[in-house]
């Protein structure tokens, strides 16, 4: 018999391997740390005929106080983070397991621009091609050439250029039309080392003035930002145990957008907004709220709204993911009824 390359554990709390520390316990439990791992791993769940999880960080995820009646592969892979040149781009190959924001400060120790802006998200590298993570205007995909992934349809590994990952906002394959099909191993990053950042969110510009900051500069500012909203993640915060903005910010129709005008008596100049694809409008998801009641520090039981940042709902103690889809409905109930928007969950939910 060959030996395994997988240690397969039962009844694991999930939880704990959560930022919101809310949710019940996977049947099947494994990490995994190489290519053939994973294929064993994914060979055992088809066996017993059970749904397969990929859990990163746990920094984007809902986990139900049921827990998950299946496999949840802990995405492990790591390896020293090494730039490479290729031509007059600068490349990083990069493991799904090592963490984001330790990526992030490496690339911008480099003096290279691209994902300055991406610093303090919780998490790891696999999981940002699949949100097509964003911030403080820059976006993952922007920086992404390709993505190496386990194709379950074919039990194959193959790397998928970026122009096929079908990015948008918040979106991928990975989270809509592929969902399920993929598991991502590592994404292959490239920058232009003669970029220098450029800010465009109000924020930072405010932080920096005139001045022409450095991606240090704009990493380290980025990240007292987000700690100063509650969106860093730091043990012994109360604020910080949240999965991250619960909503996306909504993309409308010029008549939703007029009707909000409308409904809170201000001119369109007043409604903060943003230009999106196809002549459509974003809006922020955290005014509405604000708008709707919901404002910094809502309770609703043991759960609620940060002190700090309107999207992001915390578990306040002991919460149960009952009370955090109660306090969910409800903001979606309230916006929906006031303003015609239903506002989209952006944490995965999992059972």
């Amino acid at each position: 018999m060959q030996p395994t390359a997988i240690e397969m554990q039962q009844n694991i709390p999930l939880a704990p391997l959560t930022t919101l520390r809310i949710g019940g316990p996977a049947r099947f439990f494994c990490e995994v740390t190489s290519e053939a791992a994973l294929l064993e791993a994914v060979a055992f769940a088809r066996q017993q005929a059970l749904p397969i999880f990929v859990l990163g960080g746990g920094s984007n995820l809902v986990v139900s106080d049921r827990g998950f009646d299946g496999l949840v592969l802990h995405i492990a892979f790591d390896r020293p983070i090494v730039p490479v040149t290729v031509g007059d781009r600068i490349e990083y190959a990069v493991a799904a397991g090592v963490e984001w924001n330790t990526f992030v400060l490496a690339v911008c120790e480099q003096g290279i621009s691209g994902v300055e802006c991406l610093a303090g998200i919780p998490g790891t590298v696999g999981g940002t091609p699949v949100q097509n993570v964003g911030a403080y205007g820059q976006e993952v995909s922007g920086s992404i050439a390709s993505v190496r992934v386990l194709d379950l349809d074919a039990m194959q590994f193959v790397d998928l250029p970026a122009a096929e990952c079908g990015f948008s906002y918040r979106r991928s394959i990975f989270n809509s039309t592929h969902r399920g099909r993929y598991i991502v191993t590592a994404v292959t990053f490239r920058f232009d080392p003669t970029l220098k950042p450029r800010l465009t969110y109000a924020d930072l510009i405010r932080h920096f003035g005139d001045t022409q900051p450095t991606p240090l500069d704009v990493y380290h500012a980025v990240r007292e930002i987000r700690h100063g909203k509650g969106m860093l993640i730091v043990e012994g915060e109360p604020d910080c145990r949240s999965a991250g903005s619960f909503f996306k910010n909504p993309v409308v129709e010029q008549a939703v957008f007029d009707r909000v005008a409308a409904t809170l008596q201000l001119a369109p100049d007043q409604v903060p907004h943003w230009p999106a694809e196809e002549g459509h409008i974003k809006l922020p998801a955290a005014w509405l709220l604000e708008r709707a009641g919901f404002v910094k520090g809502y309770a609703m039981g043991k759960a609620g709204i940060s002190s700090r940042h309107t999207l992001a709902l915390i578990n306040r103690g002991n919460a149960t993911a009952a009370d955090l889809f109660a306090l969910r409905d409800a903001i979606q109930q309230k916006v929906k009824t006031l303003f015609g928007i239903q506002l989209e969950q952006e944490p995965v939910q999992l059972g």
